[in-house]
Protein backbone atom coordinates (compact mmCIF):
# COMPACT_ATOMS: atom_id res chain seq x y z
CA UNK A 1 0.00 0.00 0.00
CA UNK A 2 1.54 3.42 -1.05
CA UNK A 3 1.84 6.60 1.57
CA UNK A 4 0.56 9.42 -0.13
CA UNK A 5 2.19 12.64 0.84
CA UNK A 6 -0.64 14.91 0.07
CA UNK A 7 -4.21 15.86 1.45
CA UNK A 8 -5.55 18.26 -0.87
CA UNK A 9 -4.51 20.00 -4.56
CA UNK A 10 -2.18 22.83 -2.92
CA UNK A 11 -0.18 20.17 -0.58
CA UNK A 12 -0.29 17.79 -3.75
CA UNK A 13 1.38 20.77 -5.78
CA UNK A 14 3.73 21.37 -3.01
CA UNK A 15 4.92 18.30 -2.47
CA UNK A 16 5.39 18.37 -6.90
CA UNK A 17 7.54 21.29 -5.84
CA UNK A 18 9.72 19.74 -3.37
CA UNK A 19 10.02 16.54 -5.00
CA UNK A 20 11.36 19.08 -8.14
CA UNK A 21 13.67 20.80 -5.78
CA UNK A 22 14.86 17.47 -4.51
CA UNK A 23 15.33 16.34 -8.68
CA UNK A 24 17.25 19.20 -9.16
CA UNK A 25 19.50 19.08 -6.29
CA UNK A 26 20.46 15.49 -6.99
CA UNK A 27 20.99 16.35 -10.30
CA UNK A 28 18.39 14.12 -12.42
CA UNK A 29 16.94 17.11 -14.25
CA UNK A 30 18.42 20.38 -14.87
CA UNK A 31 15.76 22.47 -14.12
CA UNK A 32 11.89 22.65 -13.96
CA UNK A 33 9.54 25.65 -14.03
CA UNK A 34 6.24 25.90 -12.28
CA UNK A 35 3.43 28.17 -13.75
CA UNK A 36 0.92 29.33 -10.54
CA UNK A 37 -2.95 30.07 -11.63
CA UNK A 38 -5.44 30.41 -9.64
CA UNK A 39 -6.70 27.29 -9.76
CA UNK A 40 -3.61 24.81 -10.64
CA UNK A 41 -0.45 25.03 -10.72
CA UNK A 42 1.22 23.79 -14.45
CA UNK A 43 4.84 22.18 -14.20
CA UNK A 44 7.43 21.87 -17.00
CA UNK A 45 9.77 19.53 -16.46
CA UNK A 46 12.68 19.12 -19.00
CA UNK A 47 12.26 16.27 -21.20
CA UNK A 48 12.97 15.12 -24.48
CA UNK A 49 10.04 13.15 -25.22
CA UNK A 50 7.43 15.22 -24.08
CA UNK A 51 7.30 18.98 -23.77
CA UNK A 52 3.78 19.38 -23.05
CA UNK A 53 2.89 20.66 -19.12
CA UNK A 54 2.28 18.48 -16.33
CA UNK A 55 -0.55 18.70 -14.14
CA UNK A 56 0.37 18.01 -10.20
CA UNK A 57 -0.71 14.43 -10.12
CA UNK A 58 1.76 14.18 -13.54
CA UNK A 59 4.64 16.06 -11.85
CA UNK A 60 4.45 14.19 -8.47
CA UNK A 61 4.59 10.93 -9.78
CA UNK A 62 6.90 11.70 -12.35
CA UNK A 63 9.16 13.49 -10.16
CA UNK A 64 9.08 10.97 -7.21
CA UNK A 65 9.88 8.12 -9.00
CA UNK A 66 12.86 10.00 -9.97
CA UNK A 67 13.64 10.82 -6.67
CA UNK A 68 13.03 7.14 -5.23
CA UNK A 69 14.89 5.38 -8.28
CA UNK A 70 18.55 7.56 -7.21
CA UNK A 71 18.25 6.60 -3.67
CA UNK A 72 18.10 3.20 -4.53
Amino acid sequence: MSEHLYHDQLSLEEKAADFGKQAMALGLIPSFVIRYFPDVWEFYVPNERESGPLTPEEAYHHLKRLVEQSNQ
